[in-house]
């Protein structure tokens, strides 16, 4: 979850111009947090409707932030919103630019055709051209652009603002100045970045929520449990811990070190891997029946964004316990 901003050097970020591309929900979470650490900001959207809209978005959720006790000590909605402009040319909207953020919709041809755009209106080499593609492959869009060396992917956690893991994947052709580059603006953001050292399908956050959601589909569809209870399995058992520690420090806990882990439990967790077999599908059959009437019963379709907002409320929460422990 989301810390206190980190210090962040003069010659990173004090009034240094960020582009923003697009101007939906991720693409405000990302200008929201970029302002909060002195960046200004500049939004853009071929859609001049939808960005004043974004701009009238991005300033609610700072005001949010402010009631929440999570912007910097001194800063204030108010002064800080004065630090984003909208934009609908694009040449105009990267000039100066040091980092630019792409957010436009999870489509290789809309992503190769921004980033073509892009390569033909940003000047110099210096400027990082940063996707927040959740699973799109930085290769399959930048291979034969000119500032291919500059391009990456800076992926985003729903929602950014409380929880701030940014999953960085370079392409084959990215300069290690763009990754060292990219890393060190997440970092001053209070962001938590990790770098996938290769390119890999689902890169690292969704490879390991597909494990789950694929186990919990089993579980379900074999009758070893509900829904209900296989959500409860991590909602009051594995999540509590995985809030705050990875399932690999959670082994070496639970032993006398990781080594005594592996010798303990190892040949079962082989075993129940094996057991696992092919994964299952989740086309429309009765495993989504059941599920699907599991979750809409708990939560009806038309209590889902009561509920997001429940989701948002509890973790800026959690956010604010962390930065109370951070000054600790």
């Amino acid at each position: 979850i989301m810390a206190s901003p980190a210090p962040v050097s003069v010659n990173t970020c004090a009034k240094s111009k960020v582009t923003v591309i697009g101007s939906g929900l991720i693409g405000r979470c990302w200008t929201v947090l970029f302002l909060r650490v002195g960046y200004s900001v500049t939004l853009y959207d071929i859609s001049s409707e939808q960005v004043e809209g974004a701009l009238r978005a991005v300033e609610g959720q700072l005001e949010c932030l402010e009631r929440e006790g999570l912007l910097r000590e001194g800063q204030s909605a108010q002064g800080l919103k004065d630090g984003v402009s909208a934009c609908s040319n694009l040449e105009d909207a990267v000039k100066k630019a040091v980092y630019i953020q792409e957010c436009v919709p999870e489509s290789v041809e809309l992503k190769r055709k921004v980033f073509e755009d892009l390569d033909r209106v940003v000047e110099g080499e210096e400027p990082i051209l940063a996707s927040s593609t959740s699973c799109i492959m930085p290769s399959l869009f930048t291979e034969g652009l000119a500032h291919r060396s500059q391009c990456i992917v800076a992926h985003p956690v729903n929602p950014p603002q409380y929880t701030p893991l940014v999953e960085v994947v370079p392409a084959p052709w990215t300069s290690q100045a763009t990754v060292e580059g990219t890393l060190a603006v997440l970092r001053g953001l209070g962001q938590s970045p990790i770098l996938a050292r290769k390119e890999v399908n689902g890169f690292i956050l969704n490879r390991l929520q597909y494990a789950l959601i694929m186990e919990a589909w089993r579980l379900v569809e074999d009758g070893v449990a509900s829904p209900q209870d296989v959500d409860t399995a991590v909602s009051q058992g594995l999540g509590l811990r995985y809030s705050f520690m990875g399932p690999l420090e959670t082994m070496h806990l639970n032993a006398c070190g990781i080594r005594d882990y592996c010798q303990r439990y190892g040949d079962n967790i082989v075993e129940v891997c094996r057991s696992q077999a092919a994964p299952r599908s989740l086309s429309p059959g009765p495993t989504l029946d059941k599920v699907s009437a599991a979750l809409e019963e708990a939560v009806p379709l038309d209590r889902l964004q009561e509920r997001r907002r429940w989701r948002d409320q509890r973790l800026a929460a959690l956010a604010c316990l962390r930065k109370q422990e951070s000054k600790q």
